[in-house]
């Protein structure tokens, strides 16, 4: 099955790398290229059968964060992962927080770039090391100091609480079933159970906020 891919960069040399890294797996069509998020919107609006976007931060017209915002509100279904040069904290605070579901940096090799987007569509979310790394120290010192009174009162269950722990540690539906002795459709509805209740859409922000909750 072909997975339909767009590349959102305002510097045609690396979309043109990016397609070259994509053209050694079959399984990749790429449908649409953008030179900004302004240009990918009008695009995406003719043809939103699309499953994931790669895309750069730092573009003219409408940058990489703000469009990444708008398609998650309009196309809740595509994954969008970062792909770019910088791994300032700033910029990966907001992109996570404008909802991406993955973050990644220019120079990533082609498998390693394969693996991300096979990984994000199934549900996990493509980070390299250093990314994951300033991600945790983010969770752990998040820059908006919250009160206590602002906390929620979120109750999971005990079996979600465990469901989201393992999120945390990275595992896939499939590993967190094997080990809590579940089916994957179980895992998925108690996810699903989990977005719902904490208000959120993927697998960073649930972990972010059950961080800042206290609940993990």
């Amino acid at each position: 099955m072909s997975i339909k891919i767009g590349i959102v960069d305002d510097n045609t040399f690396l979309i043109k790398t990016v397609k070259e890294k994509l053209s050694f797996f079959d399984e990749f069509t790429i449908k649409i290229t953008a030179m900004n998020g302004s240009d990918l919107l009008t695009q995406i609006e003719d043809n939103h059968n699309i499953d994931l976007i790669l895309m750069d931060i730092e573009m003219p017209v409408l940058n990489g964060i703000e469009a990444t915002g708008i398609i998650k509100q309009k196309y809740p279904h595509i994954k969008i992962i970062m792909l770019t040069v910088f791994d300032n904290d700033e910029n990966i605070f907001n992109a996570i927080k404008a909802g991406a579901d993955g973050y990644l940096l220019k120079e990533i090799n082609a498998k390693d770039l394969h693996d991300g987007i096979v990984e994000t569509l199934n549900g996990g979310a493509a980070m390299n090391p250093s990314i994951a790394l300033k991600t945790l120290k983010l969770l752990r010192n998040p820059m908006s100091i919250e009160n206590e009174k602002d906390k929620e009162d979120i109750k999971l269950t005990k079996r979600e609480t465990e469901v989201l722990e393992h999120l945390s540690k990275g595992l896939n539906y499939v590993q967190i079933a094997e080990n809590l002795i579940l089916s994957t459709g179980t895992v998925r509805k108690h996810i699903e159970n989990i977005y719902r209740k904490l208000q959120v859409h993927n697998k960073l922000e649930a972990v972010q906020k059950a961080k800042r909750n206290n609940l993990i």
